[in-house]
């Protein structure tokens, strides 16, 4: 507003004013009162700032919690983009290891179906899928198919370390078509092989893993590749550790190479460990990494899971080392992780952890003593999966935020408890948490439910 314009506006408010006033002193009821009250009015018109600054406020408030909601939604968004992207990522990793398992089953078209769906979704397993959609063409006849398959493998992927793999099969399905190619290679009985390497490995472990190193880095199928790293990685010794730390820091396929990482752990020791933490470091692939997490469970390294915890940037890598901490019963590791975690979704997972491990009593401290609503919710959600039913009702009797007693209702019906759920739907005051508690009741098959619904029919 020009000063002009604000003149103008002020001169005709004063107007106003002046008239309202005299109006009311002209008035036969005209009082100290009547004064008063036409004081106020003329405050309000004078001073109009007043109840715009109000306004103002009110205004500044809203916004505040529209951009609040809207980065809440933004957050969930993201959140539901990467659970998505999980989520395919465990889709296609199902579908590979549903094809290797018909492999194992002799069901070749239907695993040559299985790797055809992992290869039109390009991701990381798609070499190793086409390599083994083209063993399963081969298997059932169709060998120009493998032929090709193998073809468009090399050049798709030239540096893939499922190339030398698919060379090698190249050679038997030619061989097999009756070109012949020679290849300097162990018996081509597999059965008759296994046993001959078994028998080297009892009676000469030496001369056996040397033999071992020379299948492994050859040109050999990856099925007898695999079967010759299960029996080295039952042999125990320093020779085959070595080995083993060779294989699983990639000089082989990549199916090859997590197999090892994960026999390495069967060793326990600190060497191992040390193995699997450089293979960690330097590894750019998930499947390798959580290979290495696997085994740090199944050696029960929980120190190695912590530093990964603790330094992973990638999210799902991240709780698959906690997760892997609560599998192996790292609770001390746990707690450590949870005083010094602030991302909420890290405690949050640090708090399923806690279930995998079997600690109520640090579930429970959360339940009551975390500030953050939803990490006292996850932590009354999990109460309820261990059946904790005492703790629950003493949550809920002293609780007072409403969505938090909705969360102990969740609890106990996703634990079952009808017991639970009938005590405070009799005892509960506020009538929309005792209709809560008998909607959960209607979806339960239970005696206890059913007496008290009926109760309610007849009164």
């Amino acid at each position: 507003m020009t000063v002009w314009a604000k003149s103008i506006v002020d001169g005709v408010r004063k107007g106003i004013i002046g008239g309202l006033v005299l109006g009311l002193a002209a008035t036969p009821s005209w009082s100290a009162k009547s004064f008063g009250q036409a004081s106020k009015i003329a405050w309000a018109w004078q001073e109009p700032n007043a109840f715009a600054e109000q306004e103002s406020e009110q205004d500044r408030r809203e916004r505040e919690q529209e951009k609040r909601e809207r980065e809440e939604e933004a957050r969930e968004r993201e959140q539901e983009k990467k659970e998505r992207e999980q989520e395919r990522i465990e889709r296609v990793q199902e579908m590979y290891d549903d094809g290797r398992e018909a492999l194992d089953d002799g069901k070749y078209a239907q695993a040559e179906e299985r790797f055809n769906n992992v290869i039109r979704e390009n991701g990381p397993l798609a070499d190793g899928a086409m390599y083994w959609k083209a063993y399963a063409e081969n298997q059932q006849g169709k060998r120009e198919a493998a032929l090709t398959t193998i073809a468009e493998l090399k050049k798709k992927f030239a540096t893939s370390k499922w190339k030398k793999d698919g060379e090698a099969l190249e050679i038997e399905v030619r061989n097999r078509s009756g070109q012949v190619v020679k290849v300097d290679d162990a018996a081509s009985d597999d059965d008759l092989f296994s046993l001959a390497f078994q028998g080297l490995m009892n009676n000469n472990p030496g001369a056996g893993i040397q033999k071992a190193g020379q299948i492994l880095n050859g040109s050999a199928s990856p099925k007898r590749k695999s079967n010759v790293l299960f029996v080295v990685a039952q042999n125990g010794s320093p020779e085959a550790q070595e080995l083993l730390g060779q294989i699983a820091q990639g000089q082989s396929n990549p199916e090859l190479q997590r197999k090892a990482v994960e026999y390495l752990g069967l060793f326990g020791g600190s060497r191992s460990a040390s193995t699997l933490a450089t293979i960690y470091s330097g590894s750019n692939d998930p499947g390798v990494k959580r290979g290495v997490i696997r085994s740090y469970m199944i050696s029960g390294n929980h120190t190695g899971l912590l530093k990964i915890a603790r330094q992973e940037k990638d999210e799902n890598l991240k709780r698959d080392a906690i997760r892997n901490l609560g599998i192996s019963g790292g609770q001390d590791e746990l707690q450590q992780l949870y005083k010094t975690e602030t991302s909420v979704e890290a405690r949050k997972e640090i708090l399923q952890a806690f279930f995998l491990a079997g600690d109520s009593t640090k579930l429970m401290q959360a339940a009551e003593g975390e500030k953050d609503p939803e990490l006292r919710r996850a932590a009354i959600r999990n109460l309820g999966l261990m059946g904790k039913s005492d703790v629950l009702q003493s949550i809920y009797g002293k609780e007072t935020d409403r969505g938090l007693k909705e969360e102990v209702l969740n609890a106990y019906f996703i634990g079952g408890n009808a017991k639970g759920l009938v005590a405070i739907a009799k005892s509960e005051k506020d009538p929309e948490l005792k209709k809560r508690a008998v909607e959960k009741l209607s979806l339960m098959n239970s005696k206890e439910g059913s007496e008290y619904l009926m109760e309610l029919l007849n009164k």
